[in-house]
Parts: C-alpha cells; structure tokens; sequence
C-alpha cells in the first residue's frame, strides 16, 4: 500500500510527522491515531482520490487545536463549580475542602489533597488533565473528595468512591491507557 508524509503543527507550533498510508479495509472515511512517537498515522480509503487530503489534514488539524481551546476554557473558578456539583450529587453536600485548583503538571500524581496542617483541605487538580474527558476529571476531582472522609487508600475509601462516582473504574481504565500509551507511570492508586 502506498504511503505518503506530511508534517502538521500542533497548537504550540511543534511540527507532527504524519504518515499518510492507503487501507483497503476502509471504504468512505479516514481514520487517523497520534502513535508512542508522538507522529501521526492517517489511514485512508484505498480509492480515495489524493485531491481530498489537504482538506483531510486541515479537519485534522482543526481537531488537533480543539484541546487547546479546550485548555483556555477550563479555570480554577471551573474546577470550583464541577467540585461543587459533584459534592452535591455524589456526596450529599457533605465534603468540605479550602480550596481547588489547577497546579502544574505533577510527575507522578494526577492529584492531591490535604488533611491537617496550614494547608488542610486544598485540593490540587494536575493541569496536565486539562484536555482529558470531563467524565475523566471529575474522577480525579472525587477522588480527592473522598480523601477528605478516608486519607487512606483503605477498602472503606475505595467503597464510598465507587459508590459516590459510578464511572470510578471506567475513568482509571482511562488513566491506566494514557499511562501505557505515554510509557509513563502514574500513581497507582488514583
């Protein structure tokens, strides 16, 4: 099958090798997967006609700066209001915390959250999640709150999580894919 390179910019302006290779398995649309490598392979229909994919590397393009835009619109003031919303429907109104907010990305952890001391009751939410599903960060976001009931990783926090965020093992499946896909390793028990 024939293959063809081009280079796309990501929002930041660093260049995206993509690799544009013909599959016979599809018939109308592309499909098209960011790789370990951080280049992009694009597989199209094989008959598709070589005029359509500069305006297929535009869509994508297009796509590719939607988390960005994404990034901009989530604040701490955002943070405060799915923290408060997640008290209410998940929790009864019944944590209590300081502060939240986004903090640069964290090596290891997507989250953390205080219990005693100067800082008791700050959460702090990883920026580096700012592009992930909402339904993603509102995991890490009861999972914190729920530190503020159990500090511990014990059977009863694990409990009252799953209780109070139905999609707890849907979103760590999430995480544990990103952890693959980047080769890196989370903490494990977010």
């Amino acid at each position: 099958m024939a293959k063809h390179n081009y280079t796309l910019r990501d929002a930041n302006g660093s260049p995206i090798a993509v690799l544009i290779r013909r599959d016979k398995r599809l018939r109308k649309s592309a499909r098209w997967s960011l790789e370990v490598d951080g280049s992009m392979l694009v597989r199209i229909p094989a008959k598709m006609d070589n005029k359509h994919i500069p305006g297929l590397l535009d869509s994508i393009q297009q796509q590719l700066e939607k988390p960005q835009r994404r990034v901009k619109r989530r604040t701490d003031a955002d943070l405060q209001a799915r923290a408060e919303h997640l008290n209410r429907t998940c929790f009864g109104g019944r944590i209590r915390w300081e502060s939240i907010r986004w903090v640069p990305a964290m090596k290891t952890r997507l989250g953390s959250c205080t219990n005693g001391g100067p800082t008791d009751g700050h959460i702090r939410i990883s920026s580096a999640m700012q592009t992930w599903p909402a339904w993603v960060v509102d995991y890490v976001i009861a999972h914190e709150m729920a530190h503020r009931l159990h500090p511990n990783h014990s059977a009863a926090f694990w409990r009252t999580l799953t209780k109070a965020y139905p999609l707890t093992e849907r979103a760590r499946g999430f995480i544990k894919g990103v952890e693959f896909t980047r080769g890196i390793s989370l903490d494990e028990e977010v």
